[in-house]
């Protein structure tokens, strides 16, 4: 993409408030926003970035790279379905994309969906077995697992 100067399009898109004109959404738009939502997202604004990078990714709905940050933002503003949904489709698409598998698997923890977590935090720490926030998330995901069933055990002995 390129970063050419807007020309008379609007130069700052991301001034722009929801219901507000946009223009067409070109590439230049797209980069813009995407620039800009990270931006927000660095400086922990993600319900924010999350507003602009929706943009961007409504108006490139192809872009894993726009779809990747959306998510991140989502997941950090603790919008934790959308950001699954997000990272579900970059990993339909990319089966092997590894942050997706790992961010896919901590938004369904952070439903409270660990078995489907473990899961992909499991293909996520077997393709990276050198990133230990992988394996440290499978881990934890794991142990609420085995709590989880231990006290399911315990209950059911106490019962008569």
């Amino acid at each position: 993409m390129s970063k050419g100067s807007g020309g008379s399009r609007d130069s700052h898109p991301e001034e722009n408030f929801p219901g507000q004109a946009v223009g067409e959404g070109s590439e230049d738009d797209v980069h813009a926003w995407y620039l800009r939502g990270m931006d927000l997202l660095g400086r922990g604004s993600p319900a924010a970035a999350a507003q602009v990078l929706q943009r961007a990714s409504t108006a490139e709905p192809h872009s894993r790279s726009v779809r990747e940050a959306l998510a991140r933002a989502q997941f950090d503003a603790g919008r934790y379905a959308e950001a699954a949904d997000n990272f579900r489709m970059i990993v339909e698409a990319s089966p092997s994309d590894d942050y997706a598998n790992f961010g896919l698997g901590l938004a369904l923890a952070r439903m409270g969906d660990h078995a489907a977590a473990a899961e992909y935090l499991a293909l996520a720490a077997a393709m990276r077995p050198d990133a230990a926030h992988y394996t440290d998330a499978l881990r934890s995901v794991r142990a609420t697992l085995q709590a989880r069933k231990q006290a399911g055990k315990s209950t059911e002995g106490g019962a008569a």
